[in-house]
């Protein structure tokens, strides 16, 4: 079972950066050709994905994010990350990573956009 730990959030101005990054500890077999994604989820919302990304790199963003998110990975260090640019106020949410159709989700990183 593939677990993941989210890190990086925090409170940032509008129009600001946040870079969140995701390990998976224990994964080095299987890391490198597993799709994982990033998904968010505000209060009194549906989780939604945000962007994720191929063990060979291929990428896909929700129109919401294009052109100001990028995901990327270090299979070397089982982490994938998602830098986060031009933020604003309705990027606030949770922030988890994990893989679709997943039955488990970790406590996830809170980002705050707020001036």
């Amino acid at each position: 079972q593939v677990q993941f730990v989210e890190s990086g959030g925090g409170l940032v101005q509008p129009g600001g950066s946040l870079r969140l990054s995701c390990a998976a500890p224990g994964t080095k077999s299987i890391f490198s050709i597993i799709l994982v994604g990033w998904y968010r989820q505000a209060p009194g919302k549906e989780r939604e994905l945000v962007a994720d990304i191929t063990g060979r790199g291929t990428t896909n963003y929700a129109d919401s994010v294009k052109g100001r998110f990028t995901i990327s990975r270090d299979n070397a260090k089982n982490t994938v990350y998602l830098q986060m640019s031009s933020l604003k106020n309705e990027d606030t949410a949770v922030y988890y990573c994990n893989v679709p159709r997943a039955v488990a989700w970790g406590q996830g990183t809170q980002v705050t956009v707020s001036s």
